[in-house]
């Protein structure tokens, strides 16, 4: 394969960003990176083709987000042989509303990737559905139960925090 210098320029400017989305979208850095590495690597292989035709952070993205759903399907069959260690372990949030992140945390797979898809990629519902495989009618009811969700989580938190604030 021909080392093609415009692809090392694309990784060191976007990869953050990618990065930075792979985390949004799969919810822990570990996920992230790999997304990230897994749509590069894609990338990589059709880059002559989607340099010319096609913006190549779009690929990537998109190809990260249908990554991270095969990875939903396949893990929604498995079965553990075994129990999973007592203790939890919770990574770093970014910087911003922590409230936000726990809530956003707590939702199902599909329903964080229709959210993220949604208002960090700002896709349009057709574009969605096309990217997660699923009809439109789908992509608008898993929004609507996540946004009622979120809504719940942070009312109930609010709530929580205030009868704080008067016991004090």
């Amino acid at each position: 394969m021909d080392e093609d210098p415009r692809f090392a320029e694309f990784v060191a400017e976007r990869g953050d960003a990618l990065l930075r989305y792979g985390y949004v979208l799969a919810g822990n850095p570990h996920d992230a990176a790999d997304l990230v590495q897994e749509a590069l690597v894609k990338l990589r292989a059709s880059w002559a083709r989607v340099r010319l035709k096609e913006n190549p952070e779009s690929y990537a993205r998109t190809t990260m987000a249908r990554l991270h759903i095969r990875a939903w399907r396949s893990r929604r069959r498995e079965h553990l042989a075994w129990d999973p260690p007592e203790r939890e372990h919770h990574d770093r949030l970014p910087d911003g509303d922590e409230r936000l992140w726990h809530a956003l945390a707590g939702l199902p797979r599909r329903q964080r990737a229709v959210v993220v898809l949604r208002y960090y990629e700002q896709l349009t519902d057709e574009e969605i559905a096309g990217v997660l495989g699923v009809s439109r009618g789908t992509v608008r009811s898993q929004a609507a139960r996540a946004l009622a969700k979120l809504r719940d989580s942070v009312s109930a938190e609010s709530a929580v925090t205030a009868t704080r604030g008067e016991a004090r």
